[in-house]
């Protein structure tokens, strides 16, 4: 698949895209530096940034990976009895150790993510919520084994070609990929208050300044900056640049259950991740040991992508395609439509 072509989408021209790319790189980056790398001015850049974020197209936000703390991540698939997925996945959503909720299986099942932060938070809602809530008929839950793309450093790659070599030089690109990383870190980071105030307003503005993120931890902008460079360089946060696909032309979306042998389990989860429509990877537990999310132009372009290339990698024995219904939350955004919305800071329930 080739690099979007610009001026596809009604609601993105040719520069958004260039800004969410550059984005992509350095979510951080001053507009001025933007502006430079582009050959655009540093109005021009904040105005079509803050267009972007307030239409919902976009969003930059802080995620902390609970691995870096000691605690595992788990993809979680219910399917429902009819008639309650809506108000099941609308209560998940609310959740702030839910990140991702889809509709899927013709509104029958719902697949979310879970990143609690503690073992007490996974359990409740895994061992005493859902196995509770009479509208769920099963579950499975899978522990998040190894990230193949999706996160730090490994970003949804259509945009790929979309800057040349040298502006994604000047963004701070050096073309070599995040190593992956332990699912759990062996030595994880104890919090401290100021660092979860920091984290804090890093989830509702990953580009917060320093100054505001200095106030809200009662630092200085200088013991603020050695912070959260130690947060993201020991992995407790990632800045992500969240992207409502259908602006860019991707309609289709879908969830991938794979099964593969066991020896090539990284294999398949590698090439997956140079794929250009997969948006996220990782090996995981249970009968299915990869699940990916693809995001495809249209159904034909998601058949193309799962016979023929995803088909015919070597090691893979089944693959079970499940279409997205709805994308209620994505990367702990909720959505309305196919527009990103700030969640409320809320641990919703379920009841």
């Amino acid at each position: 698949m080739q690099a979007m072509g610009m001026g596809e989408s009604g609601d993105l021209q040719p520069d958004d895209v260039r800004i969410i790319r550059a984005l992509q790189i350095d979510p951080r980056a001053s507009f001025a530096l933007i502006a430079v790398v582009l050959g655009l001015t540093e109005s021009a850049v904040s105005r079509r940034y803050r267009r972007l974020r307030t239409a919902g197209l976009i969003r930059v936000a802080g995620v902390v990976d609970p691995g870096a703390l000691g605690q595992s991540r788990w993809m979680v698939r219910l399917r429902c009895r009819p008639g309650s997925v809506a108000a099941i996945a609308d209560a998940l959503a609310e959740r702030e150790d839910v990140s991702w909720v889809a509709l899927g299986a013709a509104g029958s099942e719902i697949t979310c993510a879970v990143r609690s932060r503690s073992r007490e938070q996974r359990d409740d809602l895994l061992g005493r919520r859902l196995p509770r809530t009479a509208a769920v008929i099963d579950i499975n839950a899978a522990a998040i084994l190894r990230q193949f793309v999706g996160g730090r450093g490994h970003y949804w790659a259509a945009l790929d070609g979309t800057l040349t070599a040298e502006q994604e030089r000047m963004l701070g690109s050096d073309g070599v990929p995040f190593p992956e990383a332990p699912a759990v870190a062996a030595d994880p980071v104890r919090l401290t208050g100021p660092e979860e105030k920091m984290l804090e307003l890093l989830a509702a503005d990953g580009r917060a300044s320093l100054v505001d993120l200095a106030a809200a931890a009662s630092l200085t902008p200088g013991q603020a900056s050695r912070r959260l460079d130690t947060l993201i360089q020991r992995r407790v946060v990632h800045i992500d640049v969240e992207i409502v696909p259908a602006a860019l032309g991707f309609h289709a979306r879908a969830n991938l259950w794979l099964r593969a042998h066991p020896s090539a389990v990284k294999s398949i989860g590698r090439a997956l991740a140079q794929e250009p429509e997969i948006a996220f990877a990782a090996a995981i537990s249970g009968p299915h040991n990869i699940h990916a999310v693809a995001l495809c132009r249209d159904l034909n372009a998601l058949f193309d992508l799962t016979t023929d290339r995803i088909g015919a990698l070597p090691g893979l024995q089944s693959l079970e395609v499940s279409p997205v219904l709805r994308h209620v939350k994505q990367a702990g955004t909720l959505l309305t439509g196919d527009r990103l919305v700030k969640p409320a800071p809320i641990a919703g329930r379920l009841r």
